[in-house]
């Protein structure tokens, strides 16, 4: 059995001492899938642009979103605190479904799958708080990394449509 690496041997949480490991390119990105009902694709502009009294839909959740990521040390509590070298979040309308990547990387000794899933979900979730004035029946339907590079092992994520 794989043991849990935030527990310790006296079944303690504990950060992860990252102290002696060797800092390479890492690499990360996830996603998140937000279903907007018809009344929300209603709204949508012919460019594929969902605007609010609150802003540009997907522009300001794109920012949400890389905020975020620059802040997944204060939110989940036995992450290191990270300064990114780059974030970068897409979003794009596929049927009735936003598709939203995060892909965060840096040069450090840990790795950042849990910035680009911070990332994807708060780009997620500020969607569902900026449509929400059109409909509740918005659904964050998943959130999941796709691939990451660096450290240990790599890892990507065997999908169809990615």
């Amino acid at each position: 059995m794989t043991e849990l690496s935030h527990i310790n041997a006296d079944g303690q949480a504990e950060m992860v001492n990252v102290g002696q490991k060797h800092p390479t390119l890492r690499t990360a990105r996830a996603r998140a899938v937000v279903v907007l009902p018809d009344e929300v694709l209603a709204a949508l502009a012919g460019d594929g642009r969902l605007s609010s009294p609150k802003g540009d839909v997907f522009q300001v959740a794109i920012v949400a979103g890389i905020m975020a990521a620059k802040k997944t040390g204060d939110l989940v509590p036995l992450c290191h605190p990270l300064g990114l070298d780059h974030c970068h979040l897409d979003i794009r309308l596929v049927g009735n479904e936003a598709i939203i990547d995060c892909t965060a990387s840096l040069t450090a000794r840990t790795g950042v799958e849990m910035e680009a899933m911070v990332g994807a979900s708060i780009a997620a979730l500020t969607v569902y708080d900026m449509c929400k004035a059109v409909s509740h029946d918005i659904v964050v339907k998943e959130i999941k990394l796709m691939e990451k590079t660096g450290g240990k092992r790599d890892f990507r994520r065997q999908t169809q449509a990615s």
